[in-house]
């Protein structure tokens, strides 16, 4: 049976796994992959390995697969960090967050001594900013922070919400935003100008974090991107 992108590019980047590797467990339709993978080979080769997870229901992935889960302590560093993305750039910038999980995803990522995305084709963009910016705010004023960044950077900005109408909230109960550029030039920036606003937790900009993108082609071929020397 032939493998979809997602998940080659999560058995590939499985691979890379080793015996008594502390890992950090990205969030999303591909990132699952790459967690199923580290299941499978535990399982198979009788790894010994130990997972930080980014999200509740990465988490509940990895402990339904037999993982064992840890939680992120003081001064821990992790030796990989394996999550997906919504878009990157030839500088491997990232936009993520498309699931709500980014704070928790880049906290992870800051602690891993190597941070791997896995992506399929069509998450690689000339320029940032087709797909919304994902900003995680303080739900006490979500309304007034949204009409703030709203004149601040003059792009619609909406306030997500889930299937069943209601305000989106986090892991981490926050409230996200999702802000409309269509096109942005200065990530690094835009990032630093909109983590200054009061009620801002953090944004789905991910710059200088990842160290590799392994991209997975429809013909079957998994990329590996790094980023300008």
């Amino acid at each position: 049976m032939t493998m979809t992108p997602k998940e080659l590019v999560g058995k590939t980047a499985a691979k890379r796994i080793h015996d008594g590797m502390l890992i950090g467990l990205g969030t999303g339709s591909t990132a699952k992959w790459f967690t199923h993978y580290v299941a499978e080979r535990v399982r198979d080769e009788n790894l010994m390995v130990r997972c930080v997870c980014t999200s509740d229901a990465t988490e509940q992935q990895a402990r339904a697969a037999g993982l064992n889960v840890i939680p992120l302590g003081a001064g821990m560093t992790l030796d990989i960090c394996v999550d997906g993305a919504d878009e990157f750039n030839s500088d491997l910038i990232l936009i993520k967050g498309g699931g709500g999980a980014h704070v928790r995803e880049k906290i992870v990522a800051r602690a891993a001594r190597q941070v791997v995305i896995v992506t399929d084709s069509s998450k690689r963009v000339a320029t940032l900013g087709a797909f919304p910016l994902p900003v995680a705010v303080l739900p006490f004023a979500a309304e007034s922070t949204a009409e703030l960044l709203h004149q601040c950077f003059e792009v619609p900005v909406t306030q997500r919400t889930s299937p069943d109408g209601m305000p989106f909230v986090s892991d981490d109960n926050l409230a996200i935003l999702d802000l409309h550029f269509g096109v942005i030039q200065r990530p690094a920036l835009l990032d630093q100008r909109i983590r200054q606003l009061p009620g801002v937790v953090d944004t789905g900009l991910f710059v200088g974090i990842a160290h590799e993108v392994l991209v997975a082609h429809p013909d079957g071929r998994v990329e590996s991107v790094r980023p300008p020397q």
